[in-house]
């Protein structure tokens, strides 16, 4: 998830509007939720300080913020935090296994999810079992969802009309 995304999300988790955060930041009244929606559209990108100041007001880490970077494991962990923030994503045991799982309590994103995800399986299992090379596998993950003819899948709406949604 982009940071103006992230931004977003955190103030209005705090239920916060772009002028009340741009003011606490410093920016002048007239032009604060101006300044604000251009950090939340990526029409401007936040410097460091200023995403540092913004962590403080949500209390969160700065890695909750920015753009994670999935080459450490602290990175995919803010990754895996914010897919469940974003699509339900929970975190579970079995039979004393750690274990990701889809939340249906969203059934719209559980069903899209659920069945995107059951693809994957389909090809995982195919390849475990010997029924496709591990190029095979690879051309399937690397060029989805072109080449996935399961039709477990399904179209999600554009980040406009989900954004007009989640508002």
């Amino acid at each position: 998830m982009a940071i103006g995304k992230r931004i977003r999300f955190f103030r209005n988790r705090k239920g916060m509007t772009q002028k009340q955060l741009g003011e606490i930041l410093g920016f002048l009244g007239k032009t604060s939720d101006v300044r604000m929606a251009q950090y939340e559209t990526e029409a401007r990108t936040p410097k460091h300080d200023l995403v540092k100041e913004m962590a403080n007001i949500f209390d969160v880490s700065t890695h909750a913020l920015t753009v994670p970077d999935i080459d450490t494991y602290i990175g995919l962990m803010h990754t895996l935090f914010a897919l469940e923030d974003m699509y339900g994503l929970k975190i579970g045991e079995i039979d004393g296994e750690i274990c990701l799982r889809l939340d249906k309590s969203d059934y719209s994103t559980y069903s899209s999810m659920f069945n995107m995800f059951h693809a994957w399986r389909e090809q995982a299992a195919k390849l475990e079992q010997g029924e496709i090379t591990k190029e095979e596998y690879d051309q399937w993950r690397y060029k989805y969802p072109e080449l996935d003819n399961s039709h477990h899948w399904a179209k999600v709406p554009s980040q406009a009309v989900s954004d007009m949604l989640m508002e």
